[in-house]
């Protein structure tokens, strides 16, 4: 028996992807929230869970922007194990002000880093 890993671990997985897969265009959400205070948070999840990752499973999670709004993107994640597709999911993340969590646009600077 294989410990398995809880279904939540998916979202925390996701997470950290899409962090890398900002700060590898370029957009570190500390310096981004230091010069503009705008921060991403996540508005909306639905996730399908496939297969069951165990411990010392190698995982690939991937990151694909599906859409991008004003305020918001869209985004859509998978999590694999070689060629076995355990979790996928589709995330909204938020773009809004620090100080008062209200949306605002995202950043020129990030736009021109997404398209």
């Amino acid at each position: 028996m294989f410990p398995l890993t809880y279904h939540d671990n998916y979202l925390k997985f996701f997470e950290r992807a899409r962090t890398e897969w900002l700060r590898g265009l370029g957009v570190g959400q500390q310096a981004l929230r230091e010069a503009t205070g705008a921060i991403f948070i996540v508005a909306e999840t639905r996730l399908r869970y496939l297969a069951p990752a165990r411990l010392d499973d190698s995982l690939e999670i991937t990151v694909h922007l599906q859409q991008r709004g004003h305020a918001s993107l869209h985004i859509h994640q998978q999590a694999w194990r070689d060629s076995t597709l355990l979790c996928q999911g589709d995330i909204r993340i938020g773009c809004v002000d620090e100080g008062t969590f209200r949306p605002r646009r995202i950043p020129n600077a990030v736009i021109a880093t997404l398209t």
